[in-house]
């Protein structure tokens, strides 16, 4: 080989060199300059691990701010079942099945519970890397199973909520599902309130184990935690409204019962029990239709103790006075067929309307009601709030049913009985309105469940409305008062719910109960509502009782009303009456 031949072959590698050091060159380039960040961000995704920061969801406070319903943390008890085996504890070798043990005893599984979760989990997928062990542990169980220091068992923080008084108020609260979402009541109808917003955080892991690199976390999103709702109920008086309810609930054998405490001059209630309720820690101890609040969701015929709206409507139209006359027979047939009789037969009775509501006389009320004509009782009826929700808005609240004048369904016998209180329903929040606007001199207040939402930086929202409706004359109210005072000293219940040293306006109600097939059953939903101190009214007490087996009639739900009135009036240490109340003929 001559020496041109062995510099020719030099020069040919000496460019190949240098051909393959370019492409070394431009593909570092590539991936160092060009690509270095499309390259950098996919090599951080293929070993970053994403993760949700919790929020918190809001409590719900009564007024007086004790908590109803507030977020703690639990932990989702989780394992890798590929991983399961033997591992190295303080120098120690465990085996598979006694840390199996050990785990099940700290979560109240069996050992064989545990190693089941295990097999199946790899009989469905060998390669499984993923299974629950237990749901919502608390921090001291969280604490012992840390200890154990499994290496294939993974702890997931998640909010649980929960009611520290329990069925206090469960029926307003409401609920929320193992899933973290509101199901019922305030805790769904309020979720503008309550709810948190989740924030988002990645960090890097190590690509053998999977094990966060310390400092390598990076907030994506912050979290957001729900605001405070805070309610008008005060839990104290409550708890006392539903144990008394309860009781006599049980003792006359009623299907369910109401109570509501609404305070006068704001329209605020103060308690809203219901019988059965629910224990929101404990829903599926309690029967689907026992879950809510019949108070705002369940309508029915309200019987006598409307006549006290009718009354009032009457002397605000200037038809009547508490003095009007009226002879009230057993039963009357009027013009249009319409054929109305009082609930024990009797002779004709000379009435002062005082004395149509003292004896309750559904025959004369209707000829005091017949003053009126039926577009303007209709108008009385809607400013007095029927035919709509209230304004607190309760998840499937049931407006009742108003039927309008001129309508089919406002047939010749409707046109009297909605005077007493049968042809339409109304819901008992709907009713304790009613004798809330009497007691305020005619002025409805919109009905207060919620004070408002305090979100976490202190701005305060949802503040509700508290300008009052004028819905009868102050005279005309005040003439009902001083009628429904004569009931209260006069009718066949006064001996059952007096209560000394208060001047007390009510009035009872017995009305039939539909069957569901467009009839009235055997059973009788029976009532009172008032008000207390007659003279100066602080609260109102409305109480209802469905088809109480053992006494059918408003003797089984005055002694509610006496226990209920005198426990608002001792816890809110109102006054008793100065002076005596105003004595009204009965007859004439």
């Amino acid at each position: 080989m001559n020496q041109r031949t062995t510099r020719r072959r030099s020069v040919f590698a000496m460019i190949a060199l240098l051909a393959l050091i370019g492409v070394f060159v431009v593909r570092l380039v590539d991936i160092q300059v060009v690509r270095a960040d499309e390259l950098n961000a996919k090599s951080l995704q293929a070993r970053s691990t994403t993760s949700q920061i919790l929020g918190t969801r809001g409590q719900i406070v009564d007024a007086n701010g004790e908590v109803l319903a507030q977020s703690v943390l639990r932990w989702d008890i989780a394992l890798s079942p590929k991983k399961a085996g033997e591992f190295e504890r303080d120098g120690v070798t465990i085996p598979l099945k006694q840390t199996e043990a050990e785990l099940g005893a700290l979560v109240g599984l069996s050992g064989d519970a545990v190693a089941k979760i295990i097999s199946d989990a790899l009989a469905a997928d060998p390669k499984s890397d993923f299974a629950y062990v237990v749901k919502g542990v608390d921090a001291a169980t969280l604490e012992k199973i840390d200890k154990l220091g499994i290496p294939w068992v993974v702890p997931q923080r998640i909010a649980s909520r929960t009611y520290p008084d329990g069925a206090v108020a469960g029926n307003l609260i409401g609920f929320v599902g193992s899933d973290g979402k509101a199901q019922a009541g305030l805790e769904r109808s309020q979720q503008k309130c309550l709810a948190a917003k989740d924030g988002e955080e990645s960090y890097q892991t190590d690509a053998v184990d999977g094990v966060a690199i310390p400092g390598s976390t990076v907030q994506k999103a912050s979290a957001k935690d729900g605001g405070t709702l805070k309610l008008t109920i005060d839990s104290d008086l409550q708890f006392s409204v539903q144990q008394i309810l309860a009781a006599q609930a049980q003792a006359t054998g009623a299907a369910w019962g109401t109570v509501v405490v609404q305070e006068v001059k704001t329209g605020k209630l103060v308690a809203v029990a219901d019988y059965p309720t629910v224990d929101p820690n404990n829903v599926n101890g309690t029967a689907d239709a026992d879950r809510g609040s019949r108070a705002f969701q369940a309508s029915y015929e309200p019987g006598s103790t409307f006549k006290a709206l009718t009354a009032a409507s009457a002397m605000d139209a200037g038809v009547a006075n508490p003095l009007s006359q009226v002879v009230a027979p057993y039963r009357i047939v009027f013009p249009n067929g319409a054929n109305i009789n009082d609930s024990e037969r009797h002779g004709d009775e000379d009435l002062t309307l005082t004395g149509v509501l003292i004896e309750s006389s559904n025959t004369g009320m209707s000829q005091i009601g017949a003053l009126m004509t039926d577009d303007q009782r209709y108008d009385y009826y809607k400013k007095f709030g029927l035919g709509a929700t209230s304004e607190v808005g309760f998840p499937a609240e049931d407006t009742g049913i108003l039927h309008k004048p001129g309508t089919d369904a406002w047939d010749n016998q409707t046109k009297y009985a909605t005077m007493f209180g049968q042809g339409l329903t109304t819901t008992a929040v709907q009713m304790a309105s009613v004798y809330q606007t009497i007691a305020n001199g005619g002025v409805r207040m919109p009905v207060q469940l919620v004070e408002g939402c305090t979100a976490p930086d202190g701005t305060v929202s949802q503040v509700p409305s508290t300008q009052g409706t004028r819905v009868v004359s102050a005279a005309a109210a005040k003439s009902d008062s001083d009628i429904l005072e004569m009931v209260y000293q006069k009718a066949w219940l006064s001996k059952v719910w007096n209560i000394p040293g208060y001047r007390i306006a009510s009035k009872t109600g017995t009305a039939q109960m539909p069957d569901g097939n467009g009839g009235y059953s055997h059973g009788y939903l029976v009532s009172v509502a008032g008000f207390a101190p007659a003279d100066d009214p602080q609260y109102v007490v409305s109480v209802s009782l469905a088809d109480p087996v053992n006494n059918n009639t408003s003797a089984a739900s005055a002694p509610i009303f006496r226990d209920v009135m005198s426990q608002v009036l001792k816890k809110y240490r109102v006054v008793p009456s100065g002076a005596p109340a105003p004595d009204l003929p009965a007859d004439w």
